[in-house]
């Protein structure tokens, strides 16, 4: 799957009248080449039985429509795990449970990862497993090298319009090999033109490769955390899902596997995790395991439709699987579908609600006041407690921080709010917070979700920076300057502002022409500048050194005085520098 994007269209694609619908449906979209318009793709969902479109933007702000799902199995359904004896500890466990070492070692490095650069997120590493269990049985259990790179391509089938979305070319086959059309690629199924924008580089190799594991599942967390979504709040966590494919069938497959990954995994060896039976999640490669066997792994590839390896199209009397995903303890389990649809759709898997009961008073943990120097991060992060009646600490608690009042300081990942969940020892603390460039005070208040308790505030100063300062400043070429009376010096004049040896960025300079040395009166003849009014001056003072410590000065031009004159220097700090400048006498125009 690639997210909104990259799936056979639905049942019954083949027809005329529902491929006419598939490419309405695709105008609708923001893909590329393609104008937007959402109301008759939002009709055609109640029709065929899907979620209703969210109320808000999908995640990467294109519109649905309606392609084909990867093979949607739950977990425990009968014949789709095996159980495990022997296992270190005693007792069995399932074999779907595992998940194979790289997969898994890149799921929990994406989740570290977003931890520290949008922990407002809150993404747990379980929705990834999840995902990738549905988009490809986690990189075809495992099938990748020592750098998590996928042994073969997983692609999805040829966008080519013939059965498909159209998605013409957009990475030139670099990803998908493919210089016509598109393909969804990698263990979690981008297409390249949403790689494009969503790629990361999560192996720290340099590089941003959807077939690897660890930069497509770092992409793969970004995409699920844009748009300010705190995926512990149970609608974000739909949303975003939803947002990778908007069918209600797949958000009741990701969820069930998403709960049931929490209830527990164990590491496998890398090539060794469970294959779903029959075509094989997550698109196709030629040189996929039991692909070589007869059963066409090279076969669609003449067709363009990829039949073997691609999500299959299913038959005018098949039925999605709607079986009712297990619930968590203490969830759930389906309801009837929506009205109207012909098909039963079960309610997702109700989680229990993230904010216990007991919560009653936040205090606070640290310091109130906070203070940070503009362009700086605050050393500290505001910090709660919360505590129920009895004083003790709650776990697991939702707490919300809010950045209040007039600055353009932000928490990081910079947006103004984001929940936190409290640890075992009932503390939350908020994301690293970032102070703008606006000097003053603002307010962080800390509320506990879905509680009564009093919120808690912290005071926070954003001071200005200092300006910074030299203590030499030294000419760059040592070429006399001269010109001739009524012109200007040709030469450019660059200084370097130095602080105990070392360029310094930023400081700033005062251009003064002067009498003397001795008399350091403001000249009134010789050398000039102009204003930004085009006006003649001999003082200059809004000038600052690069980020190299240097300082070119503007053209100085000269009126009808010759003779030696100076120009001084003076920087932020004490530094000073005089410089000679010479003119003379223009010669006189030849008879």
């Amino acid at each position: 799957m690639a997210p909104l994007i990259g799936r056979r269209l639905r049942k019954g694609a083949a027809t005329t009248a529902v491929a006419a619908a598939a490419m309405a449906a695709l105008t609708a979209s923001q893909a590329p080449g393609f104008a937007h318009s959402d109301q008759g793709d939002r009709n055609r969902e109640q029709r065929a039985g899907e979620a209703p479109a969210p109320g808000d933007t999908p995640i990467d702000g294109g519109s649905s429509y309606h392609t084909d799902l990867p093979p949607l199995v739950t977990p425990d359904k009968p014949g789709s795990s095996t159980d495990l004896p022997g296992l270190p500890g005693g007792g069995s466990t399932k074999a779907e449970a595992g998940i194979p070492a790289s997969v898994l070692d890149a799921y929990k490095k994406a989740e570290a990862a977003l931890r520290k650069s949008n922990p407002g997120c809150n993404l747990p590493w379980q929705l990834l497993a999840a995902i990738g269990k549905v988009e490809s049985g986690q990189a075809r259990g495992g099938n990748v090298d020592a750098d998590g790179t996928t042994v073969s391509p997983i692609l999805g089938p040829v966008l080519n319009g013939d059965g498909f979305a159209l998605i013409k070319d957009t990475d030139g086959g670099a990803y998908d090999g493919d210089s016509t059309h598109d393909r969804a690629v990698g263990p979690m199924q981008f297409i390249p033109s949403t790689w494009a924008n969503w790629g990361r580089d999560g192996n720290g190799d340099g590089e941003k490769d959807p077939n690897n594991v660890y930069d497509a599942a770092l992409a793969a967390g970004n995409y699920l955390c844009a748009d300010g979504r705190d995926l512990s709040v149970k609608a974000d966590l739909d949303r975003a899902i939803l947002g990778y494919n908007h069918s209600q069938e797949y958000l009741n497959t990701v969820l069930s596997w998403f709960e049931y990954y929490k209830r527990g995994t164990h590491e496998v060896p890398d090539g060794t995790g469970v294959l779903p039976s029959g075509d094989g999640s997550g698109g196709s490669g030629s040189g996929d395991k039991g692909k070589d066997s007869g059963k066409g792994g090279g076969k669609g590839k003449d067709t363009g439709k990829d039949p073997e390896n691609a999500h299959t199209l299913p038959k005018p009397d098949d039925e999605p699987d709607n079986s009712t995903p297990t619930p968590p303890a203490g969830g759930n389990g389906g309801t009837p579908g929506t009205p109207g649809t012909g098909t039963p759709t079960p309610k997702p898997p109700t989680t229990p609600p993230s904010t216990p009961s007991g919560t009653s008073k936040l205090t606070t943990v640290g310091a109130k006041e906070l203070s940070a120097t503009a362009g700086t991060d605050f050393a500290q992060s505001p910090r709660v407690k919360a505590v129920d009646a009895a004083g003790k600490p709650v776990a697991g608690a939702r707490v919300r921080y809010e950045i209040l009042g007039e600055t353009d300081s932000r928490f990081l990942g910079l947006v103004k709010s984001a929940t936190m969940l409290t640890g075992s020892d009932g503390t939350a603390a908020a994301p690293k917070l970032v102070a703008g460039e606006k000097t003053g005070t603002f307010t962080v208040r800390a509320t506990a979700v879905g509680r009564e308790a009093a919120p808690v505030e912290f005071a926070a100063t954003v001071k200005a920076r200092p300006v910074p300062q030299a203590d030499a400043l030294a000419r760059l070429g040592d070429k006399e300057l001269t010109a001739q009376t009524g012109a200007s010096f040709a030469d450019a004049l660059t200084v370097t502002a130095t602080s105990k040896g070392k360029a310094t960025a930023d400081v700033p300079v005062t251009a003064t022409m002067i009498t003397s040395a001795k008399d350091p009166e403001l000249n009134d003849k010789g050398p000039y500048f102009l204003d930004d009014k085009g006006k003649p001056v001999r003082t200059l003072t809004a000038l600052k050194t690069n980020a190299l410590g240097q300082l070119t000065l503007p053209k100085i031009l000269t009126d009808d005085h010759a003779g030696t004159f100076l120009l001084r220097l003076t920087a932020k700090g004490g530094a000073v520098l005089d410089i000679e400048l010479t003119v003379t006498e223009a010669e006189a125009p030849a008879s």
